[in-house]
């Protein structure tokens, strides 16, 4: 396999890669694993060998990738990405294999794995292959569907409100291969496995702001209006991009991507007087058309024109759309207080962050205890940073939206075996 043509091998661009690794058990960091990278379809050129820390993480590495142009320019047919090969082994684990981890000029590639404990003499590797991106490789487009659906008062489930699901259920194939295997995927994991294989996360921040509204309205429609249950299936969404959106077990998500969704995972897209998430759907504008739905393609262009997220939204699906807010979130301790935690707030709400701060830090050692007498100082603000720093997030020591979020859902990760494995 080319990695790169001549050309590009002359003066490759770089691109960023950090791989962390949780127990499947108990959602735990992984030290003293073992990492070897290696290009796809060469496995003896292993180019870096990692250990992780205790942390569970990799240090950040940098590794050759094609130009930066090729994924900002919708008339290119050259892959944009560089493919590599990740062998993961830990004591006291079954090794996993990715083959096709996606390497983009000028973004960080966040490698999540979960590793599963040994509980057989004879250990085999986990092999995934990751296939092609959907705006560089051939996939069915979108079956039509209308946007807002018929809500029967039948008896059929259908929530009496948005909810942001702690998990759903996704099925890796399309709704009637009985052969595909159901995956429970945390709800915010799946949004940015879908943005990360659906859009370049090179594209400017209103763009991917304006597609990850998009997924995840259509997603939490899927979840509203119980769909695929209500025909009878044991799912929430399919990875089938005829019908769903692609979702790919084990890829490799990016870090431009990751803080937007952080930042945004409440939200949907509604129109007036209508209760449910509206089903957006889209196409990629090159290899597929699609009338008044959004191009990927076309929102990069408007993002480069400087819309703003609702701006390139309404362009496509008309001036009745608007950002609204799920009234709320499953799986979290408490919601967020409204504003933001720092220096020198006070009360039950700095409290709760501080117990939650030190159950995180009996599983990641890095991020420091902190007194528990509600008072928001030095100390705390230094563990929010350690965990900003830990779990991808801007690192300002304050406890904003996304942060408090983050705190959740690490507090709830580590304080209970997991009980969907």
């Amino acid at each position: 396999m080319d990695i790169m043509n001549a050309t590009q091998q002359d003066t490759p661009d770089k691109g960023k890669l950090k791989v962390n690794l949780t127990s499947q058990i108990d959602a735990r960091p992984i030290a003293d694993a073992s990492v070897s990278i290696s290009y796809t379809g060469v496995p003896d050129s292993r180019l870096e060998q990692l250990t992780t820390d205790s942390s569970g993480q990799t240090e950040t590495i940098e590794l050759d990738a094609p130009p930066l142009d090729l994924s900002l320019d919708p008339e290119n047919e050259v892959q944009p990405y560089s493919e590599y090969t990740l062998q993961v082994t830990a004591p006291g684990y079954e090794p996993v294999s990715i083959a096709g981890a996606e390497i983009l000029s000028s973004v960080t590639a966040i490698q999540n794995i979960t590793l599963s404990p040994i509980d057989t003499p004879e250990t085999s590797e986990e092999v995934f292959v990751i296939p092609a991106h959907t705006l560089y490789g051939t996939y069915p487009p979108k079956i039509p569907e209308d946007e807002i659906k018929p809500i029967n008062e039948s008896g059929e489930i259908v929530l009496s409100r948005v909810v942001v699901p702690e998990y759903i259920v996704v099925h890796d194939g399309s709704p009637r291969d009985t052969t595909a295997t159901n995956y429970y995927v945390k709800y915010k994991d799946y949004i940015k496995n879908v943005a990360s294989s659906e859009i370049y996360a090179t594209w400017p921040a209103d763009t991917i702001r304006a597609n990850v509204l998009a997924i995840m309205s259509f997603t939490l429609n899927r979840v509203f209006t119980e769909w695929y249950r209500n025909q009878g299936f044991e799912f929430t969404i399919t990875s089938s991009t005829a019908f769903d959106h692609k979702w790919i077990p084990e890829r490799n998500i990016f870090d431009t991507i990751s803080v937007i969704v952080d930042e945004l995972f409440a939200d949907y897209l509604s129109r007036p007087n209508v209760k449910q998430p509206i089903l957006t759907q889209y196409c990629d504008g090159r290899q597929v058309q699609c009338p008044n739905w959004m191009t990927q393609w076309g929102s990069k262009s408007l993002g480069d024109q400087g819309y703003s997220p609702i701006e390139i939204l309404r362009y496509y699906y008309g001036d009745n759309m608007y950002i609204n807010t799920a009234e709320a979130i499953s799986g979290i301790p408490a919601s967020w207080p409204g504003y933001n935690l720092e220096i020198g707030s006070r009360g039950d709400k700095v409290r709760q962050l501080q117990e939650q701060i030190n159950v995180i830090a009996g599983s990641y050692p890095a991020i420091p205890k902190v007194t528990v007498d509600g008072i928001y100082g030095p100390a705390t603000s230094a563990a929010i940073r350690k965990i900003q720093s830990v779990f991808g997030l801007p690192q300002t020591g304050i406890t904003d939206y996304s942060t408090w979020y983050k705190v959740s859902e690490i507090y709830v990760g580590v304080s209970r075996i997991a009980e969907l494995t």
